[in-house]
C-alpha cells in the first residue's frame, strides 16, 4: 500500500465515544488504536491550542494514513503519532512527559482496510499469504503457527481464542495435511477448515473458518496479552475523573474488560461478613457503563461491523502515578 492511499475504515460508536470521553479543550487524550484516524479526528474537534492528542498504532500503513488525514485537521492542538503496541502505553506516555491523560481510547477491532487487503492475510474471503501480522516487523505469522506448532497447541488456541467447538478435529486435519504440503495461503487453510467441519456447522450464518482465523490472528498478534497489559496500566495513567473507553468485538475481549473494570471499582477481597474492610485495597474509580454501549439499528445498517461492537467506560477517582 502506498502511504498516501486511502485507509478505508469507518469508526464505530463514534458519537458514544465522544460522549463518554467528555473531551476538554486543554486535555490530553490517547487513541491507542489510531487506525484510519476517525476517532482521533473527532477528538481533535474538541481540542484547543493547549490540548494534546497521542495516537498509537502498531500498523505502519494505518499510522501513515492517519498522519495524512490528521495533518489537514484545523484543530490547533498538538498531535503526536507513535508506531508502537498499546501494551507499551506507560512507556510511551512517560517518553512524552505526560504522567496522566484525561481520556484513553482503544478500539480493538481489525479495520475494514486490513481485512480487504488480501496480501495482509487476515481474511478467509480473499486468497493471500497466510500472514495476519498487525506489525510487519514481527516474525510470527499464521503460516508459522499452522505449519510448525504441535497439534495440541493449535487446538488450544482454536478453543481458547476462537471458541471453536471443533478445535481438535481442525488441528488434527492441519497436522495431517502439512506433512505432505505446508500451508501458504488463506484460501488453502479456509478450504481445509470448511472441508473437515461437520455439515451442521456449514449451515451457520458465519463462514466455517471464521473462528479459526480469529484465533490465529489473536495468537499471531498476542492481542489478549496486549489487552491485559493495557487494562493493567491505563487506569493508573488517568488524571482524576479521566476516562478509559474500550471497544471490543468478541466475547473474550469484552469479558476481560468487564472483569478488569469491576475489579478496579471494587478490589476488596475481605470476606463479605466483615463489618469493615481490612485488606487495604481501595477503589480506583467507577464503572460508567453498567452495560456495554452498542450500536443502534441505523449504525448497524450503515456499518455492519458495528453489530458486534461493545463499548465500556471506566472513570478514575484520582491518579495513581
Amino acid at each position: 500500500m502506498s502511504r498516501d492511499c486511502e485507509f478505508g475504515h469507518q469508526s464505530v460508536l463514534a458519537a458514544d465515544v465522544l460522549r463518554l470521553l467528555q473531551v476538554r479543550p486543554d486535555g490530553c487524550y490517547v487513541d491507542c488504536t489510531l487506525g484510519g484516524g476517525g476517532h482521533a479526528a473527532s477528538i481533535l474537534d474538541g481540542l484547543g491550542p493547549d490540548g494534546l492528542l497521542i495516537g498509537i498504532d502498531r500498523d505502519r500503513d494505518a499510522l501513515e494514513a492517519a498522519k495524512s488525514r490528521l495533518q489537514g485537521h484545523p484543530s490547533p492542538a498538538q498531535r503526536i503519532l507513535v508506531h508502537a503496541n498499546f501494551s507499551d502505553l506507560a512507556q510511551i506516555m512517560a517518553g512524552q512527559g505526560r504522567p496522566a491523560a484525561q481520556g484513553i481510547l482503544a478500539d480493538l477491532g481489525v479495520s475494514s482496510w486490513q481485512l480487504d487487503q488480501a496480501e495482509r492475510g487476515f481474511s478467509y474471503h480473499a486468497d493471500g499469504p497466510l500472514d495476519m501480522r498487525m506489525d510487519q516487523a514481527d516474525t510470527l505469522t499464521a503460516a508459522g503457527i499452522v505449519n510448525t506448532w504441535p497439534a495440541h497447541e493449535i487446538s488450544r488456541i482454536l478453543a481458547d481464542y476462537g471458541e471453536e467447538r471443533y478445535a481438535g478435529r481442525i488441528s488434527q486435519a492441519i497436522a495431517a495435511r502439512r506433512q505432505t504440503r505446508p500451508f501458504t495461503s488463506t484460501a488453502d487453510l479456509a478450504a481445509l477448515v470448511s472441508r473437515v467441519m461437520p455439515a451442521a456447522s456449514k449451515r451457520e450464518a458465519q463462514h466455517p473458518a471464521r473462528r479459526t482465523f480469529q484465533a490465529l490472528r489473536i495468537a499471531v498478534n498476542n492481542e489478549l496479552g496486549a489487552l491485559e497489559m493495557l487494562l493493567r496500566d491505563a487506569p493508573g495513567l488517568l488524571a482524576e475523573n479521566g476516562r478509559l473507553c474500550v471497544i471490543t468485538f468478541h466475547s473474550l475481549e469484552d469479558r476481560l474488560v468487564k472483569q478488569a473494570f469491576r475489579l478496579l471499582e471494587n478490589p476488596c477481597i475481605c470476606p463479605r461478613d466483615f463489618p469493615v474492610c481490612t485488606c487495604g485495597r481501595r477503589s480506583a474509580g467507577q464503572v460508567v457503563t453498567r452495560r456495554p454501549v452498542t450500536a443502534d439499528s441505523e449504525e448497524q445498517k450503515n456499518n455492519p461491523r458495528a453489530r458486534s461492537a461493545r463499548l465500556r467506560c471506566f472513570e478514575a477517582h484520582a491518579p495513581t502515578v
